[in-house]
């Protein structure tokens, strides 16, 4: 048995040869899915110049970064590759972070 290989024959948490397709789809197909919910509210923003749709396009993303680490955590719980769901997650929280000025624009 190596130093990478645990007890059990799993991998060990350091190591970066993790590949789960299924896991990959299933969050990809998350962040797009919220994003074309803040692209929705971004659009009404557009069109009606309305704070509230402004206000949820940071929240729509901030909430589906928040998801993705819940979903995170429960991979993680049943021994996953839950390093996918947190990429996911850091990306929705890091467009939540540059949509914030969306609602000080319309504000003015």
């Amino acid at each position: 048995m190596t130093d990478d290989d645990t007890r059990d024959g799993s991998t060990n948490d350091v190591e970066k040869r993790w590949n789960d397709p299924v896991q990959f789809r299933a969050a990809v197909n998350y962040v797009l899915m919220v994003i074309a919910l803040a692209g929705a509210a971004f659009a009404a923003t557009a069109i009606w110049r309305s704070l509230l749709a402004a206000i949820l396009v940071p929240g729509i993303l901030f909430a589906g970064g928040i998801g993705g680490l819940l979903r995170t955590y429960r991979v993680w719980r049943a021994e996953g590759v839950w390093p996918i769901w947190q990429a996911a997650s850091w990306v929705l929280l890091l467009l939540a972070l540059f949509c914030l000025g969306i609602p000080f624009s319309v504000g003015q």
